[in-house]
């Protein structure tokens, strides 16, 4: 599936919740299915600076489309990243830095996260997009 199905796709799984409270309680089930993370990649080259909690994401290129990891100490953060993921994740470098990341808005992440995690989500759009941009580089 493509960048645009992935986000069809999380959209369409938050849709029946109605209010922010479900829509947290859906975020922290995403993140207890994101799979954990090796301590020997929670290090500072993969920590996300501006996050209110510990976070680290790593992406590892395989055959052209990268496969990221994250990890957060915090249920909310990881759900945001678990999200975020289920987006990116087996995607092309390229896919991910033309992507319009529509579900920000359409799920509500945009205006209904309270300010840290709001600047929390803008650190993990930065790093990820910093991953797919050094894994360009790269080739």
């Amino acid at each position: 599936m493509n960048i645009n199905e992935n986000q069809d796709q999380l959209i369409a799984a938050f849709a029946p919740y109605e209010d922010w409270f479900e829509k947290y309680e859906h975020l922290v089930r995403l993140g207890e299915e994101l799979p954990s993370m090796g301590k020997d990649l929670k290090n500072d080259e993969n920590a996300v600076s501006g996050c209110q909690s510990m976070l680290w994401i790593a992406a590892k290129n395989e055959n052209g489309h990268l496969l990221y990891h994250a990890d957060s100490d915090a249920k909310i953060t990881r759900g945001i990243i678990a999200a975020v993921l289920k987006v990116v994740n087996r995607q092309t470098p390229e896919d991910i830095l033309k992507a319009d990341f529509y579900f920000l808005e359409d799920i509500g992440f945009t205006y209904n996260l309270s300010p840290s995690r709001s600047n929390g989500l803008s650190a993990i759009m930065r790093k990820v997009k910093a991953l797919a941009e050094k894994a360009l580089a790269s080739r």
